[in-house]
């Protein structure tokens, strides 16, 4: 930043504040209590700034305020700059889909519903958003039954009002032909009105009005037009079981869920009008800012809530309390024009609604990733961006990358996945048990890995045979991925590590990439093998030869990418991981006995009660049981004791059943003991 403002000339009261560059563009839009209190804060040593913040700083050439005269008006104001100026380095919610609506044209004469989507308009009242289009669309068929206002354009309106003659739709009942007067304003204006008090929740008024009229209509005998009420109340209930009932209270509120990882966050909005869900949105955020999740949970209501003719129910329900409450919610009131409750649900049904409107969220962002992941331009754009900020001598089309796990020292494992021309190559995988390292060692457990690894390429291409595979059973491979050892006794192929990576990314920091440094130079493979690390913590890459570490640009495609690998790479080393404790911790004292498989062990504690009456049982009663060989019985006794088991004087009595008397001429069959 070129130019920073004396401490003494910021003033000491709320406001918002604006970084510029030096071409007058805003980078970044804040707001805060107290302006001189805050914004100092951003001139400290940049190691001490989180790594968006320092680059938000350094690309910085003024910074501008403006001081209002409370927290609420800085949150305005903050919210105003940010819809204008749309800052590169502020969160802005981005819808990635044209939600539709239903909206109501209530300030024209004869209003008329119909589905749009897009930007809001002033006289219009708008319901939803809708998840699918035919659904709603159905949805306004089925209460054009019920409320048969005009569905026709103004331009067609005019035409058939100067005809004097309605249009097809009023024919079938579809219309109630205002075009040619054929109801008065009252009745039509009534239409209207239960067809938005439905479209808001409240079905009961309106099935209960319909009710009346089909029953007054009875009652005078005019069976024809209470047949017509009764197939518009038939309507309504349809329809509104296509709302789904959350609450047994005729409440209104909002739910909020939020999925997010380091770059980006879904985020899922229920709309719960008169205890139903008549409407849901979602959109995707780039996380360009360094907030916590209440800044980010305050960002998000902000956003949702400001722009024009957004409605505002009573209460919100949030997964997070957001940064600074009582301020957003007095915010949100006067927005709203009556109290606004920002609540977390704790327990019961509130919880249970929070929860899946959660699982949503996670859902949505799982489709954005597999959407960006599966467009070979963004693949492409990724691998060319990658290979430009690491300084690659070629695009990376294979990447290695590898991480490790273990519990305190113990299970511990290492993995490896391979992604080609930006996809996983899960046939690649590989999974590796260390067996060097004690203790909790990171470094030296990553070097015998990267150490197998690279060995056993230089192996392969020493025997110039680069992909090819033999067969093997379960067990003879050492390593292999989750899928190759899946099924005991089948054949698969073991893939060799013959085909070198353009890129070998290790998951941590300048610690882990001198270890694969060192291992490279020490197999003779430093000029063919580039590397690069990358940490957790601030995204940021280091590579060999520099000091500093590489920042790629947040909402990159390369940054996108290289975080899905290392993500990947831990998913399937922790689960290696977790697999081999599970079947450390539920090793039983049965097993590794010769010839007791699992059928046999499996009887043997049936019959006899569990491990402890097995280990309580001598060797006369293991010998006895009739489907346990011998020899099996002597070496469970020595495993279960730790002594051979006692002499015994010629074979063991063993009970047979008898044979049934229709067995056989003769009878019983006499038994080995007889």
């Amino acid at each position: 930043m070129q130019s920073k403002p004396p401490t003494s000339s910021i003033p000491d009261a709320p406001g918002s504040y604006q970084f510029l560059d030096a071409e007058g563009r805003v980078l970044y839009v804040g707001k805060a209590k107290s302006l001189r209190h805050r914004l100092p804060s951003y001139w400290q040593d940049p190691s001490a700034l989180a790594a968006r913040t320092a680059q938000m700083v350094a690309m910085a050439d003024r910074v501008e305020w403006v001081v209002v005269g409370t927290e609420v008006e800085a949150l305005i104001l903050e919210h105003s700059l940010i819809q204008a100026h749309k800052p590169r380095f502020n969160v802005r919610l981005k819808d990635d889909k044209s939600y539709p609506w239903l909206a109501v044209t209530v300030g024209d004469e004869w209003p008329r519903p119909a589905v749009v989507r897009g930007r809001k308009r002033k006289g219009v009242r708008y319901f939803g958003p809708y998840g699918h289009v035919g659904a709603l669309r159905d949805t306004l068929d089925l209460l054009l039954r019920s409320f048969p206002v005009r569905t026709c354009t103004d331009t067609k309106f005019r035409r058939h009002e100067r005809l004097g003659r309605p249009c097809l739709l009023y024919d079938i009942e579809r219309c109630s032909g205002p075009c040619v007067e054929a109801v008065d304003h009252h009745e039509y204006q009534t239409m209207v009105e239960d067809l938005m008090r439905f479209l808001e929740g409240d079905t009961a008024p309106v099935v209960a009005h319909l009710h009346q009229q089909m029953t007054g209509a009875a009652e005078g005998l005019d069976f024809e037009r209470a047949a017509r009420f009764r197939d518009r109340l038939a309507a309504v209930r349809k329809a509104a079981e296509t709302q789904l009932m959350v609450s047994d209270r005729p409440e209104d509120l909002d739910v909020v869920g939020i999925a997010d990882d380091e770059l980006e966050a879904a985020v899922e909005v229920f709309h719960v009008r008169r205890g139903r869900v008549v409407g849901r949105a979602g959109f995707v955020a780039d996380k360009v800012e360094d907030l916590t999740p209440a800044q980010f949970v305050g960002r998000v209501v902000e956003q949702l809530y400001g722009s024009a003719g957004a409605e505002v129910p009573r209460r919100v329900l949030v997964p997070v309390e957001p940064d600074a409450p009582d301020v957003l919610g007095d915010w949100l009131a006067s927005v709203r024009g009556g109290p606004v409750d920002v609540a977390v649900p704790r327990r019961g049904s509130k919880r249970a609604l929070q929860e899946t409107v959660t699982r949503n969220a996670r859902e949505d962002l799982a489709r954005h990733r597999m959407r960006r992941s599966s467009d070979h331009n963004s693949r492409s754009r990724a691998l060319t961006e990658l290979q430009s900020a690491l300084g690659l001598r070629e695009a990376p089309l294979r990447i290695e990358c590898f991480d490790m796990s273990h519990l305190q020292g113990t299970d511990y494992v290492g993995s490896m996945v391979v992604f080609e021309d930006g996809l996983a190559k899960k046939s690649d995988y590989r999974r590796f048990k260390v067996r060097t390292v004690s203790g909790n060692d990171d470094y030296a457990a990553m070097e015998e890995v990267l150490t197998r690894r690279l060995t056993a390429l230089l192996a392969d291409e020493a025997e110039g045979r680069p992909g090819t595979t033999v067969p093997t059973r379960r067990g003879e491979a050492d390593d292999g991925d989750e899928e190759a050892l899946e099924d005991i006794g089948r054949r698969k192929p073991v893939r060799h590590f013959a085909y070198p990576p353009q890129l070998l990314v290790l998951d941590g920091g300048k610690g882990q990439l001198a270890v694969g440094e060192r291992v490279v130079v020490a197999l003779g493979l430093g000029d063919r093998i580039e590397l690069a690390a990358l940490a957790k913590q601030f995204e940021e890459v280091f590579r060999p030869g520099r000091d500093e570490p590489i920042r790629i640009p947040r909402g990159s495609e390369a940054l996108y990418l290289l975080q899905r690998v290392r993500d990947e790479a831990h998913r399937f080393a922790v689960t290696f991981h977790r697999q081999q404790r599970g079947s450390r911790m539920t090793a039983s004292t049965l097993d590794g006995v010769p010839g007791l498989g699992p059928t046999r062990r499996k009887r043997l504690l049936e019959e006899l009660g569990g491990v402890r009456a097995v280990r309580a049982a001598d060797y006369a009663d293991l010998a006895a049981l009739p489907w346990l060989p011998e020899a099996v019985a002597g070496a469970l006794y020595e495993r279960l004791h730790g002594v051979a088991p006692p002499a015994t004087n010629g074979p063991a009595a063993r009970t047979v059943a008898p044979v049934s008397a229709g067995a056989g001429a003769g009878g019983a069959a006499p038994g080995a003991g007889d």
